[in-house]
């Protein structure tokens, strides 16, 4: 079973990690620049450092089609650079995943495949897709839904370790991105941990930075640029959320389910 996800992010990542444990076969869209700040956990890498591999799996990018098609072949899970998701035309995918989690639908229609599953608010099982997969932190999370939508986007992010809104790291200024500490450090609270457009940025909070866009990238004044993490684990840092596993779950459910599989 041939299986397009669009998006490459952490939680896309971990969609797909448990999707090509399962066998299937697996093409993912991404855009030219990914911002992805949980990038070390992310197959979104693999579009500016040529491969990125997650908890023992590799990701390729692939430049076009054809390439896609080899490292498919050769048990990988090909990247594309391609945010308009072309591919599907020529892929012809019997599962189509938007994981983009743009909290809206931009483009999916529950045509593009014989099967359409929509991750996170944006999306109406029965609609634009076939099942819609919940995103949302809490009692729900992973749930899939087979009329109607996910929980509505609330703007707060979920709770990790006691915080919300402080474990964010957002952009001071628009400009080039430049961090000053790397994934896995500790800091402190109201240390700099980056600059944008030259402006310093400072943590809201202690603890060990989680994520972190990669530098070059242009951002726009309160974009979110990195993430903090109050628990301290370095091995978190590094490896699938618990968030991403169970949404990730829910799609494989998903799709075992509408292809009679259980």
């Amino acid at each position: 079973m041939k299986i397009l996800i669009k998006g490459a992010g952490d939680l896309a990542t971990g969609i797909a990690w448990r999707l090509k444990q399962c066998g299937f076969d697996i093409c993912m869209t991404e855009i030219e620049v990914p911002t992805t700040v949980r990038r070390t956990v992310a197959f979104s890498r693999a579009v500016y450092e040529g491969e990125a591999k997650v908890e023992g799996l590799l990701a390729v990018f692939a430049a076009g089609y054809e390439q896609a098609q080899k490292i498919v072949k050769e048990g990988n899970i090909a990247v594309l650079a391609d945010p308009e998701a072309k591919i599907l035309q020529m892929w012809k995918p019997d599962v189509v995943v938007d994981a983009i989690l743009a909290k809206k639908n931009l483009g999916t229609r529950i045509g593009d495949a014989p099967l359409v599953i929509g991750v996170g608010p944006g999306f109406t099982a029965g609609e634009d897709c076939h099942l819609v997969v919940e995103t949302k932190r809490g009692h729900y999370l992973g749930r899939v839904i087979e009329r109607g939508s996910a929980i509505p986007n609330t703007g707060i992010p979920g709770d990790v370790g006691g915080y919300t809104t402080q474990r964010l790291i957002r952009a001071e200024a628009g400009g080039p991105f430049e961090p000053a500490v790397s994934i896995g450090d500790t800091v402190t609270q109201g240390q700099v941990v980056a600059c944008s457009g030259g402006i310093p940025i400072r943590a809201q909070m202690s603890g060990m930075v989680r994520g972190m866009l990669q530098a070059g990238v242009l951002v726009t004044e309160g974009m979110k640029c990195g993430d903090i993490d109050a628990r301290c684990v370095r091995d978190h840092c590094f490896t699938i959320s618990d968030k991403a596993r169970a949404i990730g779950g829910g799609v494989l459910e998903a799709i075992l389910r509408k292809t009679g599989q259980i």
